[in-house]
């Protein structure tokens, strides 16, 4: 009797997926599977179509920031050329350290 149900759950398999390949391999599987692809591959080109959009708009935008970035190094140049005009000039002596200052008094 068990012998008789495996029997049986192996013919229903056999016949099962014998179906199932018909199937699978049928005209009108076919034409789905095909359609699939299509739908697929419109649906990439349309991905590759905003990748490309994406990626310009990227370039577009780092060119702006290297721009900024240039014209805020430039002022800050220019700021620093007018600031070091404006500081006058010091004596050598007021350059000297606290330190050099006392071993000179102590000599005299």
């Amino acid at each position: 009797m068990f012998n008789m149900v495996r029997l049986g759950i192996f013919a229903g398999g056999v016949l099962f997926g014998t179906a199932g390949i018909k199937i699978l391999t049928s005209r009108d599987a076919k034409k789905v599977y095909t359609n699939c692809t299509a739908a697929v591959l419109r649906a990439k080109d349309s991905v590759m179509e905003t990748v490309t959009n994406v990626r310009e708009e990227c370039s577009d935008i780092l060119a702006d920031a290297k721009e900024i970035n240039e014209k805020r190094a430039a002022e800050e140049e220019d700021e620093m050329i007018a600031d070091a005009w404006k500081e006058p000039v010091s004596d050598e002596e007021d350059d000297l350290p606290d330190d050099e200052e006392t071993d000179d008094s102590s000599e005299n």
